[in-house]
Protein backbone atom coordinates (compact mmCIF):
# COMPACT_ATOMS: atom_id res chain seq x y z
CA UNK A 1 0.00 0.00 0.00
CA UNK A 2 1.35 3.42 -0.98
CA UNK A 3 0.46 5.40 2.15
CA UNK A 4 2.07 8.71 3.14
CA UNK A 5 5.08 7.01 4.73
CA UNK A 6 5.59 4.74 1.73
CA UNK A 7 5.43 7.68 -0.67
CA UNK A 8 7.90 9.61 1.47
CA UNK A 9 10.27 6.64 1.45
CA UNK A 10 9.96 6.15 -2.33
CA UNK A 11 10.37 9.81 -3.28
CA UNK A 12 13.08 10.71 -0.78
CA UNK A 13 11.25 12.29 2.16
CA UNK A 14 12.48 15.67 3.35
CA UNK A 15 15.30 15.73 0.78
CA UNK A 16 12.76 15.43 -2.03
CA UNK A 17 10.65 18.24 -0.58
CA UNK A 18 13.63 20.55 -0.07
CA UNK A 19 15.66 19.88 -3.22
CA UNK A 20 13.43 18.40 -5.95
CA UNK A 21 9.76 19.22 -5.43
CA UNK A 22 8.64 22.02 -7.81
CA UNK A 23 12.25 22.28 -9.04
CA UNK A 24 13.49 19.46 -11.25
CA UNK A 25 12.65 15.99 -12.47
CA UNK A 26 13.68 12.84 -10.61
CA UNK A 27 13.72 9.16 -11.53
CA UNK A 28 13.31 6.65 -8.71
CA UNK A 29 14.08 3.07 -9.83
CA UNK A 30 11.86 0.30 -8.51
CA UNK A 31 10.68 -3.25 -8.95
CA UNK A 32 7.41 -4.68 -10.23
CA UNK A 33 6.71 -5.94 -6.72
CA UNK A 34 6.68 -2.33 -5.49
CA UNK A 35 3.41 -1.68 -7.33
CA UNK A 36 1.79 -5.10 -7.04
CA UNK A 37 -1.93 -4.87 -6.30
CA UNK A 38 -2.30 -1.28 -7.49
CA UNK A 39 -3.76 -1.94 -10.96
CA UNK A 40 -3.68 -5.07 -13.11
CA UNK A 41 -4.75 -5.62 -16.70
CA UNK A 42 -7.66 -7.64 -15.30
CA UNK A 43 -8.64 -4.67 -13.13
CA UNK A 44 -8.64 -2.42 -16.18
CA UNK A 45 -10.69 -4.92 -18.21
CA UNK A 46 -13.24 -5.11 -15.40
CA UNK A 47 -13.52 -1.32 -15.16
CA UNK A 48 -14.09 -1.00 -18.91
CA UNK A 49 -16.71 -3.77 -18.84
CA UNK A 50 -18.69 -2.55 -15.83
CA UNK A 51 -18.52 1.27 -15.90
CA UNK A 52 -20.29 3.69 -18.22
CA UNK A 53 -17.33 5.85 -19.16
CA UNK A 54 -18.00 8.64 -21.64
CA UNK A 55 -15.33 10.90 -23.18
CA UNK A 56 -13.37 12.71 -21.98
CA UNK A 57 -13.40 10.52 -18.84
CA UNK A 58 -12.24 7.64 -21.03
CA UNK A 59 -10.82 8.36 -24.45
CA UNK A 60 -8.45 7.19 -27.15
CA UNK A 61 -5.76 9.67 -28.19
CA UNK A 62 -3.40 9.67 -31.17
CA UNK A 63 -0.90 12.38 -32.12
CA UNK A 64 -2.48 14.77 -29.67
CA UNK A 65 -6.01 14.32 -31.02
CA UNK A 66 -8.95 12.48 -29.41
CA UNK A 67 -10.35 9.80 -31.72
CA UNK A 68 -14.06 10.08 -32.57
CA UNK A 69 -16.18 7.91 -30.32
CA UNK A 70 -17.91 6.17 -33.21
CA UNK A 71 -14.61 4.52 -34.18
CA UNK A 72 -14.70 2.22 -31.16
CA UNK A 73 -18.16 2.50 -29.54
CA UNK A 74 -21.83 2.37 -30.48
CA UNK A 75 -24.67 4.43 -28.98
CA UNK A 76 -27.19 2.48 -26.90
CA UNK A 77 -30.55 3.93 -25.90
CA UNK A 78 -32.43 2.51 -22.95
CA UNK A 79 -36.21 2.19 -22.82
CA UNK A 80 -36.22 5.39 -20.74
CA UNK A 81 -34.53 7.23 -23.64
CA UNK A 82 -31.13 7.51 -21.93
CA UNK A 83 -28.30 7.19 -24.45
CA UNK A 84 -24.81 6.00 -23.62
CA UNK A 85 -21.96 4.46 -25.60
CA UNK A 86 -21.01 0.80 -25.37
CA UNK A 87 -17.44 -0.09 -26.26
CA UNK A 88 -16.93 -2.55 -29.08
CA UNK A 89 -13.95 -4.63 -27.92
CA UNK A 90 -12.78 -5.61 -31.40
CA UNK A 91 -12.89 -2.01 -32.63
CA UNK A 92 -11.21 -0.78 -29.47
CA UNK A 93 -8.43 -3.33 -29.94
CA UNK A 94 -8.01 -2.28 -33.57
CA UNK A 95 -7.61 1.40 -32.70
CA UNK A 96 -5.04 0.57 -30.02
CA UNK A 97 -3.13 -1.62 -32.47
CA UNK A 98 -3.08 1.29 -34.92
CA UNK A 99 -1.26 3.40 -32.34
CA UNK A 100 -3.89 5.07 -30.18
CA UNK A 101 -3.35 5.38 -26.44
CA UNK A 102 -6.12 4.56 -23.98
CA UNK A 103 -6.64 7.19 -21.26
CA UNK A 104 -8.86 6.85 -18.19
CA UNK A 105 -9.19 10.00 -16.06
CA UNK A 106 -9.80 9.99 -12.29
CA UNK A 107 -9.38 6.25 -11.92
CA UNK A 108 -8.90 6.81 -8.17
CA UNK A 109 -12.65 7.43 -7.98
CA UNK A 110 -13.55 3.92 -9.15
CA UNK A 111 -10.62 1.71 -8.11
CA UNK A 112 -10.03 1.66 -4.33
CA UNK A 113 -6.33 0.63 -4.34
CA UNK A 114 -5.48 3.66 -6.48
CA UNK A 115 -7.77 5.83 -4.36
CA UNK A 116 -5.81 4.81 -1.26
CA UNK A 117 -2.50 5.54 -3.03
CA UNK A 118 -3.76 8.98 -4.11
CA UNK A 119 -4.80 9.74 -0.56
CA UNK A 120 -1.40 8.69 0.74
CA UNK A 121 0.36 11.01 -1.70
CA UNK A 122 -2.00 13.83 -0.70
CA UNK A 123 -1.05 13.29 2.95
CA UNK A 124 2.65 13.51 2.06
CA UNK A 125 2.54 16.50 -0.31
CA UNK A 126 -0.46 18.39 1.09
CA UNK A 127 -2.29 18.88 -2.18
CA UNK A 128 -5.22 17.26 -3.97
CA UNK A 129 -4.27 14.39 -6.28
CA UNK A 130 -6.02 13.06 -9.40
CA UNK A 131 -4.86 9.84 -11.04
CA UNK A 132 -5.10 9.01 -14.74
CA UNK A 133 -4.28 5.62 -16.29
CA UNK A 134 -2.52 5.39 -19.67
CA UNK A 135 -2.15 2.25 -21.79
CA UNK A 136 -0.40 2.02 -25.15
CA UNK A 137 1.00 -0.66 -27.44
CA UNK A 138 3.02 1.05 -30.19
CA UNK A 139 5.76 3.59 -30.67
CA UNK A 140 3.25 6.20 -31.82
CA UNK A 141 2.83 9.08 -29.39
CA UNK A 142 -0.63 9.65 -28.02
CA UNK A 143 -0.07 13.32 -27.21
CA UNK A 144 3.03 14.53 -29.06
CA UNK A 145 5.57 16.74 -27.30
CA UNK A 146 3.66 18.68 -24.65
CA UNK A 147 3.77 20.14 -21.15
CA UNK A 148 1.37 19.92 -18.20
CA UNK A 149 0.16 22.78 -15.99
CA UNK A 150 0.60 20.62 -12.86
CA UNK A 151 3.33 18.45 -11.38
CA UNK A 152 3.03 14.71 -11.95
CA UNK A 153 4.28 11.56 -10.27
CA UNK A 154 4.39 8.76 -12.84
CA UNK A 155 4.28 5.11 -11.75
CA UNK A 156 5.05 2.49 -14.39
CA UNK A 157 2.82 -0.53 -13.81
CA UNK A 158 3.60 -2.95 -16.67
CA UNK A 159 5.91 -3.06 -19.66
CA UNK A 160 8.13 -0.11 -20.50
CA UNK A 161 7.72 3.44 -21.72
CA UNK A 162 10.21 5.95 -23.07
CA UNK A 163 10.14 9.51 -21.78
CA UNK A 164 12.09 12.23 -23.56
CA UNK A 165 12.25 15.28 -21.30
CA UNK A 166 12.87 18.89 -22.30
CA UNK A 167 13.33 21.74 -19.86
CA UNK A 168 10.61 24.37 -19.42
CA UNK A 169 10.58 27.23 -21.94
CA UNK A 170 8.59 29.51 -19.66
CA UNK A 171 9.05 29.75 -15.91
CA UNK A 172 6.06 28.40 -13.96
CA UNK A 173 3.46 28.34 -16.77
CA UNK A 174 -0.13 28.01 -15.59
CA UNK A 175 -3.52 26.97 -16.94
CA UNK A 176 -4.74 30.58 -17.03
CA UNK A 177 -1.57 32.21 -18.34
CA UNK A 178 -1.01 35.43 -20.27
CA UNK A 179 1.15 33.71 -22.90
CA UNK A 180 2.02 30.20 -24.03
CA UNK A 181 5.47 28.60 -23.62
CA UNK A 182 7.60 28.31 -26.75
CA UNK A 183 8.08 24.86 -28.23
CA UNK A 184 11.47 23.45 -27.12
CA UNK A 185 14.32 23.13 -29.60
CA UNK A 186 17.28 20.80 -29.71
CA UNK A 187 17.86 17.47 -28.03
CA UNK A 188 16.06 16.40 -24.85
CA UNK A 189 17.81 16.97 -21.53
CA UNK A 190 16.99 13.40 -20.55
CA UNK A 191 15.99 10.24 -22.42
CA UNK A 192 14.51 7.76 -19.93
CA UNK A 193 12.92 4.33 -20.15
CA UNK A 194 10.65 3.46 -17.25
CA UNK A 195 10.03 -0.20 -16.45
CA UNK A 196 7.60 -1.79 -14.00
CA UNK A 197 7.99 -0.27 -10.53
CA UNK A 198 9.93 2.83 -11.65
CA UNK A 199 8.71 6.27 -10.59
CA UNK A 200 9.22 9.60 -12.38
CA UNK A 201 8.57 12.99 -10.84
CA UNK A 202 8.10 15.85 -13.32
CA UNK A 203 7.37 19.49 -12.38
CA UNK A 204 4.83 21.50 -14.34
CA UNK A 205 6.05 23.23 -17.46
CA UNK A 206 8.56 20.52 -18.40
CA UNK A 207 8.00 19.44 -21.99
CA UNK A 208 7.93 15.69 -22.62
CA UNK A 209 7.28 13.17 -25.37
CA UNK A 210 6.18 9.67 -24.39
CA UNK A 211 6.06 6.46 -26.43
CA UNK A 212 5.81 2.71 -25.88
CA UNK A 213 8.66 2.02 -28.28
CA UNK A 214 10.39 -0.71 -26.28
CA UNK A 215 8.65 -3.64 -27.95
CA UNK A 216 6.02 -4.27 -25.27
CA UNK A 217 2.68 -2.91 -24.16
CA UNK A 218 2.78 -0.25 -21.46
CA UNK A 219 0.48 0.64 -18.57
CA UNK A 220 1.28 3.52 -16.27
CA UNK A 221 -0.44 5.79 -13.77
CA UNK A 222 0.03 9.55 -13.58
CA UNK A 223 -0.67 11.14 -10.20
CA UNK A 224 -1.45 14.77 -11.02
CA UNK A 225 -0.85 17.30 -8.24
CA UNK A 226 -3.09 20.37 -8.00
CA UNK A 227 -0.96 23.49 -8.38
CA UNK A 228 -0.96 26.21 -5.69
CA UNK A 229 0.44 29.49 -7.01
CA UNK A 230 0.98 32.99 -5.69
CA UNK A 231 -2.32 33.95 -7.32
CA UNK A 232 -4.05 31.32 -5.17
CA UNK A 233 -2.33 32.68 -2.06
CA UNK A 234 -3.42 36.24 -2.83
CA UNK A 235 -6.99 35.08 -3.44
CA UNK A 236 -6.93 33.47 0.00
CA UNK A 237 -5.53 36.68 1.54
CA UNK A 238 -8.37 38.70 0.03
CA UNK A 239 -10.87 36.21 1.45
CA UNK A 240 -9.34 36.69 4.91
CA UNK A 241 -9.76 40.45 4.54
CA UNK A 242 -13.43 40.47 3.60
CA UNK A 243 -14.38 41.40 7.15
CA UNK A 244 -12.39 44.66 6.86
CA UNK A 245 -14.29 47.82 6.05
CA UNK A 246 -11.84 48.86 3.33
CA UNK A 247 -12.66 45.76 1.31
CA UNK A 248 -16.39 46.06 1.81
CA UNK A 249 -16.66 49.64 0.56
CA UNK A 250 -17.78 50.28 -3.01
CA UNK A 251 -15.09 51.13 -5.55
CA UNK A 252 -15.36 54.96 -5.91
CA UNK A 253 -15.32 55.08 -9.70
CA UNK A 254 -17.05 58.48 -9.81
CA UNK A 255 -15.13 60.09 -6.94
CA UNK A 256 -12.39 62.67 -7.27
CA UNK A 257 -8.84 61.53 -8.07
CA UNK A 258 -7.83 62.34 -4.50
CA UNK A 259 -10.64 60.21 -3.05
CA UNK A 260 -9.81 57.34 -5.40
CA UNK A 261 -6.14 57.51 -4.40
CA UNK A 262 -7.09 57.42 -0.70
CA UNK A 263 -9.33 54.42 -1.34
CA UNK A 264 -6.53 52.52 -3.08
CA UNK A 265 -4.10 53.43 -0.31
CA UNK A 266 -6.46 51.95 2.27
CA UNK A 267 -6.68 48.73 0.26
CA UNK A 268 -2.89 48.61 -0.07
CA UNK A 269 -2.46 49.04 3.68
CA UNK A 270 -4.86 46.20 4.44
CA UNK A 271 -3.19 43.81 2.00
CA UNK A 272 0.30 44.73 3.18
CA UNK A 273 -0.72 44.08 6.77
CA UNK A 274 -1.23 40.45 5.74
CA UNK A 275 1.75 40.14 3.39
CA UNK A 276 4.18 41.31 6.09
CA UNK A 277 3.19 38.40 8.34
CA UNK A 278 6.15 35.93 8.34
CA UNK A 279 3.71 33.10 9.13
CA UNK A 280 1.44 33.85 6.18
CA UNK A 281 2.31 30.71 4.17
CA UNK A 282 1.90 28.49 7.23
CA UNK A 283 -1.48 30.07 7.98
CA UNK A 284 -2.57 29.57 4.39
CA UNK A 285 -1.42 25.94 4.40
CA UNK A 286 -3.31 25.19 7.60
CA UNK A 287 -6.42 26.87 6.24
CA UNK A 288 -6.50 25.03 2.91
CA UNK A 289 -5.64 21.73 4.59
CA UNK A 290 -8.37 21.89 7.20
CA UNK A 291 -11.10 23.32 4.99
CA UNK A 292 -10.68 20.91 2.09
CA UNK A 293 -13.56 18.44 1.97
CA UNK A 294 -11.26 15.46 1.47
CA UNK A 295 -12.52 12.23 -0.07
CA UNK A 296 -16.08 12.03 1.18
CA UNK A 297 -17.43 8.51 1.68
CA UNK A 298 -20.90 7.44 2.82
CA UNK A 299 -21.35 5.18 5.85
CA UNK A 300 -24.43 3.18 4.90
CA UNK A 301 -26.42 1.66 6.50
CA UNK A 302 -25.60 3.80 9.56
CA UNK A 303 -27.51 6.97 8.68
CA UNK A 304 -28.30 7.93 12.27
CA UNK A 305 -25.00 7.40 14.06
CA UNK A 306 -22.81 4.39 14.75
CA UNK A 307 -23.84 1.51 16.98
CA UNK A 308 -21.64 0.85 20.00
CA UNK A 309 -20.11 -2.27 18.48
CA UNK A 310 -16.41 -2.97 18.83
CA UNK A 311 -16.06 -4.63 15.41
CA UNK A 312 -17.24 -1.63 13.36
CA UNK A 313 -14.26 -0.30 11.36
CA UNK A 314 -13.86 3.40 10.58
CA UNK A 315 -11.32 5.75 9.03
CA UNK A 316 -10.69 9.46 8.59
CA UNK A 317 -11.50 10.62 5.04
CA UNK A 318 -9.86 14.07 5.24
CA UNK A 319 -6.18 13.41 4.40
CA UNK A 320 -4.98 16.86 5.52
CA UNK A 321 -6.72 17.06 8.88
CA UNK A 322 -4.81 18.83 11.68
CA UNK A 323 -4.71 17.91 15.37
CA UNK A 324 -3.81 20.57 17.96
CA UNK A 325 -3.34 19.95 21.66
CA UNK A 326 -4.57 22.80 23.85
CA UNK A 327 -2.29 22.55 26.88
CA UNK A 328 -3.93 25.02 29.29
CA UNK A 329 -7.42 23.64 28.72
CA UNK A 330 -6.39 20.00 28.56
CA UNK A 331 -8.38 19.57 25.35
CA UNK A 332 -7.50 18.67 21.78
CA UNK A 333 -8.85 20.19 18.54
CA UNK A 334 -9.33 18.24 15.33
CA UNK A 335 -9.79 20.46 12.27
CA UNK A 336 -10.92 18.78 9.05
CA UNK A 337 -13.32 19.17 6.12
CA UNK A 338 -14.18 22.75 7.12
CA UNK A 339 -15.03 22.08 10.77
CA UNK A 340 -13.09 22.11 14.04
CA UNK A 341 -14.08 19.90 16.97
CA UNK A 342 -12.85 20.17 20.56
CA UNK A 343 -12.49 16.90 22.45
CA UNK A 344 -11.22 15.94 25.87
CA UNK A 345 -7.49 15.29 25.98
CA UNK A 346 -8.15 11.60 26.63
CA UNK A 347 -9.29 11.28 23.01
CA UNK A 348 -5.85 12.27 21.68
CA UNK A 349 -4.49 8.73 21.08
CA UNK A 350 -7.51 7.61 19.08
CA UNK A 351 -7.51 10.83 17.03
CA UNK A 352 -3.80 10.36 16.31
CA UNK A 353 -4.59 6.85 15.10
CA UNK A 354 -7.32 8.15 12.80
CA UNK A 355 -4.94 10.79 11.40
CA UNK A 356 -2.84 8.01 9.83
CA UNK A 357 -5.73 7.30 7.48
CA UNK A 358 -5.63 3.61 8.34
CA UNK A 359 -8.91 1.84 9.20
CA UNK A 360 -9.43 0.96 12.86
CA UNK A 361 -12.22 -0.73 14.78
CA UNK A 362 -14.17 1.11 17.43
CA UNK A 363 -12.88 -1.46 19.88
CA UNK A 364 -9.24 -0.78 19.02
CA UNK A 365 -9.77 2.98 19.27
CA UNK A 366 -11.50 2.56 22.64
CA UNK A 367 -8.61 0.46 23.92
CA UNK A 368 -5.83 2.88 22.96
CA UNK A 369 -7.73 5.80 24.54
CA UNK A 370 -9.05 3.88 27.58
CA UNK A 371 -12.61 4.82 26.66
CA UNK A 372 -15.86 2.92 26.41
CA UNK A 373 -16.86 1.76 22.93
CA UNK A 374 -20.11 3.71 23.15
CA UNK A 375 -18.17 6.95 23.76
CA UNK A 376 -15.90 6.27 20.78
CA UNK A 377 -18.96 5.49 18.62
CA UNK A 378 -20.44 8.86 19.59
CA UNK A 379 -17.19 10.69 18.84
CA UNK A 380 -16.75 9.09 15.42
CA UNK A 381 -20.43 9.68 14.64
CA UNK A 382 -19.77 13.39 15.09
CA UNK A 383 -16.92 13.18 12.57
CA UNK A 384 -19.09 11.23 10.13
CA UNK A 385 -21.77 13.90 10.40
CA UNK A 386 -19.07 16.47 9.66
CA UNK A 387 -18.02 14.50 6.54
CA UNK A 388 -14.53 13.84 7.91
CA UNK A 389 -14.83 10.10 8.63
CA UNK A 390 -16.60 7.01 7.32
CA UNK A 391 -17.30 3.37 8.05
CA UNK A 392 -15.07 0.88 6.22
CA UNK A 393 -16.12 -2.71 5.64
CA UNK A 394 -19.56 -2.45 7.22
CA UNK A 395 -20.15 -4.93 10.03
CA UNK A 396 -23.88 -5.63 10.24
Amino acid sequence: MLDAASWAARLGGDSFLAQTFNRSYAVIPGQATDVAGLLSWDDLNTILATQRLEPPRLRLSLDGEMLPLHRYALPVTTRRSVTWHRFQPAELHARLAEGASLVLDSIEKIHPPIGAAAEGLERFLGTLVQVNAYASWTEKEGFGTHWDDHDVVVVQMYGAKRWRLYGPTREAPTFRDVESPDTPEGEPVADIVLTAGDVLYLPRGWWHAVAADQGSESLHLTFGLVTNTGADLLTWVVDQLRSRTALRLDVPRFASPEEQAAYVENLRAEVLSELTDPDLVSRWAESVDTTHYGRAVTSLPYIGGLPARAEVRVRLTAPRARLTENAPEGTVTLAAAGTAWDFAGQATPLLQKLLTGEPATLGALAEIASLEVEHVASLVSVLIEGQAAAVVGTAL
